[in-house]
């Protein structure tokens, strides 16, 4: 079968190894996607000035809500499609991904609209300062316009990766990185664009990656392969996706809103602040998010392969697997950040001031990261089971009812960047605490040794 060398046999044989095949090339591939956001910030900032690179820094946290959503659709068709692949069910991989397919489009065109409109009022409302707002606005309604492709891309990939192929991914995001960087440096020193130039760099580097994935899907003649002319809304389909990926959105939308109110307390400190906390925050997902997005994922794809296959006995192992390699990778991750706060910040900016702030955060958030990755790991344990409400519920008490607490009481009370940093790393261990718990008890509900599929 075409492109048979690039899966992985989820269900059967040792875990360790086939863990790490898949996600090795899933953290390139999301420190990739994150390397975009790099070259758009150490460019601007650069050569536009720090009041350019504040202006990307400041839309951050509402691209991330309202695209948020969407994209956690995207976890529906992962788990969706890896339960059927280990059930051996073809018919219904193949309508769970041209189900997934159209709505990626026709959600990328509803939030596109979306975006265009209500980019003024809410960088506004965020507090966004008047010096960066007219360019906070400029670089997100470009950004906005290329939603449809940007969707397209993870909900095409989450196919891919249920079924264990991480390695094509990578290379369209490599090439696609390489378009974003030449055209980065084109547009903003050439052509003297500044937030526009960057804004549309990334756009058209991510259309590249989404048509380079969707031909992938037209041409392979496995189980999944993609038939323009098949493109239709399986009902039964959406709903499943909806069921398990719109709690996932909603989750991320959760994080993202209490990052919104974040970083509208940031704004309050000024240029320095956010242009610091944007600096440091991209240099700690590069080195850390991008270890544990990628076991998180391993975890529900695996998780989810053998719940379809009924191997119940090897769920534990998995979970317990993954949740190890994430905390300890974690961990000797956030100290290497940290180590190197100084020099990785230079390289974004030269201003002393904002490589102050971002070091202010980097002390407190890398080396805390670990709590961050177990919280993360658990949520994708149970989503691979097919809880999905659940965690969405833990998460929205944990970092967004705890979050919004912390802030109108402790950081109303002590109003410093380092009151509100520790924010972060208090709300992820208690609700990493609390996902522990749950897992534990939504386990026992699944029986403890394998059972034949059903002919």
């Amino acid at each position: 079968m075409s492109g048979k060398r690039y899966e992985i046999d989820m269900c059967s044989g040792p875990l360790f190894s086939k863990v790490l095949r898949f996600a090795l090339p899933l953290m390139l591939s999301t420190a990739l996607q994150l390397l975009f956001n790099a070259v758009d910030m150490v460019v601007v900032g650069r050569f536009s000035g720090s009041d350019a690179l504040a202006a990307v820094g400041a839309t951050g946290s509402l691209t991330n809500l309202l695209v948020g959503v969407f994209v956690g659709l995207s976890v529906g068709t992962n788990v969706l499609v890896a339960r059927y692949c280990g059930a051996q069910d073809a018919r219904n991989i193949s309508e769970t991904v041209h189900t997934s397919i159209l709505i990626s489009l026709i959600f990328g065109a509803f939030l596109a609209v979306l975006g265009f409109c209500l980019a003024p009022p809410m960088l506004r409302l965020m507090g966004t300062p008047d010096g960066v707002l007219e360019q906070a606005v400029l670089y997100i309604r470009i950004y906005f316009l290329g939603m449809p492709v940007i969707i397209l891309y993870n909900f095409g990939s989450a196919v891919l990766r249920a079924v264990g192929d991480t390695q094509r991914p990578l290379y369209f995001l490599t090439a696609a990185g390489v378009l974003n960087v030449a055209l980065n440096l084109f547009f903003v020193i050439v052509l003297r664009m500044g937030v526009a130039g960057v804004a549309l760099a990334t756009v058209l580097s991510q259309a590249l990656s989404a048509g380079l994935v969707v031909l992938c899907l037209i041409r392979s003649d496995a189980v999944y392969r993609l038939h323009l002319k098949k493109l239709r809304v399986h009902w039964d389909k959406l709903w499943e996706i909806t069921r398990i990926g719109l709690p996932a959105g909603l989750q991320g939308a959760i994080f993202s809103l209490s990052n919104v109110l974040i970083q509208s307390s940031i704004n309050s400190f000024g240029a320095a602040a956010i242009a610091g906390n944007t600096a440091s925050s991209n240099i700690e997902g590069i080195i850390c998010t991008t270890f544990s997005g990628a076991i998180y994922q391993a975890n529900l794809s695996f998780v989810s392969q053998n719940v379809g296959a009924k191997k119940y006995s090897r769920v534990n192992k998995i979970v317990l697997l993954c949740c190890a390699m994430t905390v300890i990778g974690s961990v000797v991750l956030g100290f290497v950040t940290w180590s190197f706060g100084q020099p990785l910040l230079s390289i974004y900016t030269s201003d002393p001031e904002v490589i102050r702030c971002g070091l202010l955060r980097m002390g407190i958030m890398a080396n805390l990261f670990f709590l961050a990755a177990l919280m993360d790991c658990m949520v994708g344990a149970m989503r691979g089971i097919g809880y999905s409400v659940l965690p969405m519920i833990v998460s929205l008490t944990g970092a967004c009812g705890l979050r919004i607490v912390w802030l109108y009481t402790i950081f109303a009370a002590h109003p410093t960047l380092q009151v509100l940093y520790i924010s972060y790393p208090f709300t992820w261990g208690v609700t990493a605490l609390t996902h522990i718990i749950c897992f534990l008890i939504v386990r026992r509900k699944l029986p403890k040794t394998d059972l034949p599929l059903e002919a």
